[in-house]
């Protein structure tokens, strides 16, 4: 039963039975993402309604469309582009008065990482507000922090070209990722999955003992000071974050066979938006290492 490494996904909101809360419970087959659905949506044409002599016919409520490909790629291109422009305007921003860098990182970063952690524990993974308010939020952060990363005055490597690269890195990481899904070349098994989970808990077991190192030891353990072992970190994370775009995409593909109700795409929208942010931001890093030496 396949898995996806990505808590949004994985937690998007389920009642007992196997279906979606809200949504009617299903059949078991599609993993733990894409729950069957059966005939949810028609229980009434399947069991129709005796209605009494004389009573007034029985008014059925309109079935909830089931999510297709179109909704997922509408939805998710709405909320980059609103995390795109949140960040274009940040860093404008933080161009103009330098001061506010540091507020946008860590503002933004916290509060978008509450809003992933709201819609993934209390299940609302397919609340619109949520998910775009996430994407604002986290479009202050990347932008604060792109202008970090390449501002002299915060010891940055200097240039924006920088910023270009590292975005078409995300998506051309992501292009990749997609046809490699497409054509077969990596099947997302168990074992796969597992493989990706356990790689994502080690590398933040490592990133939060470097942070707790850090209060201590200049540098913690080497992690992100830019040197070799900073490097090799990087590049550890760059690839488990592109693997994870296929456990993100088959996660997506098991949702439409199951025929999700067509909120569900936000879900899918959010779980995607976070893997793209880390990777750009991992992009970013190692390139300004490259360019700091």
């Amino acid at each position: 039963m396949r898995t996806t490494s990505n808590p949004v996904f994985r937690n998007l909101p389920r009642q007992e039975g196997g279906g979606y809360a809200n949504f009617g419970s299903g059949v078991t087959g599609a993993g733990q993402m894409g729950q069957q659905f059966g005939n949810q949506y028609g229980q009434y044409q399947q069991q129709p309604y005796q209605q009494a002599p004389y009573q007034q016919p029985y008014q059925q409520a309109p079935a909830t469309r089931a999510m297709t490909i179109d909704d997922v790629v509408t939805k998710t291109a709405t909320t980059l582009g609103v995390l795109a422009l949140s960040a274009i305007i940040s860093y404008s921003l933080t161009n103009a008065n330098n001061s506010l860098a540091p507020l946008f990182v860590i503002g933004g970063g916290l509060v978008g990482l509450v809003l992933v952690l709201v819609a993934t524990f209390a299940r609302k993974m397919d609340n619109p507000v949520i998910v775009l308010s996430y994407a604002v939020f986290e479009g202050l952060f990347i932008g604060a922090l792109s202008f970090m990363f390449t501002s002299i005055e915060f010891g940055g490597a200097g240039g924006g070209t920088l910023i270009a690269q590292a975005v078409l890195g995300t998506f051309g990481v992501f292009a990749g990722m997609l046809v490699v899904y497409k054509t077969g070349a990596i099947r997302v098994t168990p074992r796969f999955t597992r493989m990706i989970v356990g790689a994502l808990i080690g590398v933040l077991v490592l990133a939060l003992g470097n942070l707790v190192a850090s209060f201590f030891i200049s540098g913690g353990l080497g992690l992100r000071d830019g040197g070799p072992i900073a490097i090799i970190f990087s590049l550890v994370c760059i690839g488990i974050a592109a693997f994870s775009f296929l456990l993100d995409f088959d996660a997506a593909d098991q949702l439409i066979r199951a025929q999700a109700p067509e909120k569900a795409a936000w879900g899918v929208a959010l779980g995607l938006a976070v893997t793209l942010v880390w990777l750009y931001v991992e992009i970013l890093r190692l390139l300004s290492y490259f360019n700091n030496d």
